[in-house]
């Protein structure tokens, strides 16, 4: 459509004429004249669905007030925001809402970066005529990685919209009616027994305390105030640009030598970069791809490193896990050969190390006690922190990341290249591969390492790639609804692509349902551009010429896909499929 042929329409808020396009909504508008409504169940992430009614405005050519958040300005006289009758019925919104909570704000995870707290402050609710009709429920925490806690839900339908908006899981939804009404899994299933794949995306849209991480932190204490334990970290690549949040940096500041020097100061005996097993991930996954594709493998060969995805398609696509990679994610990988080889290069006996994980994704927890990741011998992730966990250990050690000196990590496995670090970033996991793979099948270096076409939080992205004598077609997809429309087209047979990289949170793991609490619409850019960053500053930016890699083959694994690597590194998945 040309710029001729949009429609302008002007409109006065709050006595400022605005101009905008015809459907720009009341909300939208305001916010182009500095004018600021306040709202609560909307999200930059959903379609609004005005269910709170906080963002109630007067019209002079309506009788009624209108939602700002889903009625566009066309229609519209003149609109006033803070006129009486809009603040007292905000006011006794509030008010409501706050008769049927806990108030509980010093016991609660959101403590100061919640929603509702920062909404009752800044329209100033100092009292409160309604009698409280708050009961406490039963917390739900049947599984490793999620906490629901009902009593704490404002009942905005959020997590309900993410769930089936963004994620197709369909896993939670409406129950009840007048008083009993609620939010929960059909028929109150079992979270694991449910469609739901805890990939978290529920938990970064809540406004309030309702939905939360099982906190491991007390586990990592107790490792690190154990003399006989050998506790050994390892941080996600997008960690690096996200615990920055909790502590005053810009969205997107990579903080990756103070927070190594954090972890030290906590206690840590060793810190890692799980770059390193990325990296790895590449070796394994980019030699199976070959194999597949010269060998007449199953094709399209789809990532795997993102447990959500895989929890999606073992529960929805049963059908298609024979598409699935057999490579374990970084995480697991990590842990395989820290227990094996890296406890023999340390002369550590592997059942006295403790192996903590920092990351992005709740779902890293429930992989972590999949019952098969355990090829070490012994369990290969002892536990998962989130970005927020560490951060609140961080702070309970007294500890501010900003006061500290930047450390590096440790070596031996230590290290990683720029390509593993943008696995953190949806076009990542492809990047990284096609970095290595052309080059180990043409024998040529490339001109650039930078695939720029394939970068960026597009829902579905496609390409083609020339590599030797075949056009490599490859998709990336970020967000589970996504890639439920690549999955139904293999289904159908109407799928050509050779290699396909699916991240189970928009925009990748910078994403995930474990990263510091956020609603900034371009929090999820600046994390991606700094990935970027941190990767144009490495030496390194091929798997394949890490030194550490390198070694690890040399001295240990023999070579790619080999058999001891396909022992440690490599996995199988289970049919599951569920009813929501």
């Amino acid at each position: 459509m040309s710029n001729e042929s949009i429609k302008n329409v002007t409109v006065k808020i709050d006595e400022i004429d605005v101009t905008v396009p015809s459907g720009t909504t009341i909300l939208e508008a305001a916010k182009q004249v500095g004018v600021h409504i306040p709202t609560l169940c909307n999200h930059p992430d959903l379609v609004a669905k005005s269910t709170c009614r906080i963002c109630v405005v007067e019209d002079t050519g309506s009788r009624r007030l209108k939602t700002a958040c889903n009625q566009p300005v066309d229609g519209c006289k003149e609109i006033f925001t803070n006129s009486k009758r809009v603040r007292e019925v905000r006011k006794t919104i509030l008010q409501l809402i706050l008769a049927n909570h806990p108030q509980d704000c010093l016991n609660c995870v959101r403590n100061q970066k919640c929603e509702l707290q920062e909404l009752t402050q800044q329209e100033n609710i100092l009292d409160n005529p309604f009698a409280r009709i708050y009961e406490p429920v039963p917390i739900k925490d049947d599984n490793p990685s999620l906490v629901r806690d009902n009593s704490k839900c404002i009942k905005c339908g959020r997590c309900v919209q993410a769930c089936d908006e963004i994620q197709a899981s369909k896993a939670i939804g409406f129950s009840n009616r007048s008083n009993n009404y609620t939010i929960g899994q059909a028929f109150d299933k079992a979270t694991d027994e449910s469609t739901c794949v805890l990939c978290g995306k529920c938990i970064t849209v809540c406004p309030v305390g309702a939905l939360r991480e099982k906190d491991d932190t007390d586990k990592v204490w107790d490792a690190l105030n154990d003399s006989e334990k050998f506790v050994v970290f390892q941080t996600a690549p997008s960690v690096r640009v996200g615990l920055g949040d909790e502590f005053g940096y810009k969205s997107g500041d990579i903080v990756t030598g103070q927070m190594v020097a954090g972890i030290r100061r906590l206690g840590a005996d060793k810190v890692i970069d799980t770059n390193f097993s990325a990296d790895l991930t590449i070796m394994e996954e980019g030699t199976e791809f070959l194999g597949r594709l010269t060998n007449s493998g199953t094709l399209p060969m789809i990532t795997s490193c993102s447990p959500g995805w895989i929890n999606f398609v073992e529960k929805n696509y049963p059908d298609l896990l024979d598409h699935l990679s057999t490579c374990k994610s970084p995480q697991q990988m990590f842990g395989a050969v820290t227990k094996t080889y890296y406890a023999e290069k340390l002369g550590v006996d592997p059942k006295d190390m403790f192996v903590v994980s920092v990351m992005p994704c709740i779902a890293k927890k429930y992989e972590s006690q999949r019952p098969e990741m355990n090829d070490s011998g012994y369990r290969d992730i002892d536990v998962v922190l989130t970005t927020r966990e560490l951060a609140r250990m961080l702070k309970t050690g007294g500890l501010d990341i900003s006061e500290l000196q930047e450390e590096d990590y440790d070596s031996i496995i230590g290290h990683g290249t720029g390509a593993g670090t943008i696995f953190g970033t949806s076009g990542g996991v492809m990047e990284a591969a096609l970095r290595t793979v052309y080059e180990v099948v043409t024998g040529e270096e490339l001109a650039s390492v930078d695939f720029e076409g394939i970068r960026g939080h597009q829902g579905i992205k496609e390409a083609e790639v020339q590599v030797g004598d075949t056009l490599v077609k490859v998709a990336i997809t970020n967000g589970l609804a996504n890639a439920k429309v690549i999955l139904d087209k293999i289904r159908a047979g109407e799928a050509d692509y050779h290699f396909i990289e699916v991240m189970a949170c928009p925009g990748g793991c910078i994403g995930g349902g474990g990263q510091p609490y956020t609603i900034k619409h371009d929090a999820r850019k600046d994390r991606m551009e700094g990935l970027y960053r941190d990767d144009r500053e490495h030496k390194l930016r091929k798997s394949h010429e890490n030194p550490e890699i390198k070694e690890i083959y040399k001295e240990f694994l023999v070579e790619p896909n080999s058999h001891k690597a396909h022992e440690l590194l490599h996995t199988h998945y289970t049919r599951r499929a569920t009813k929501a």
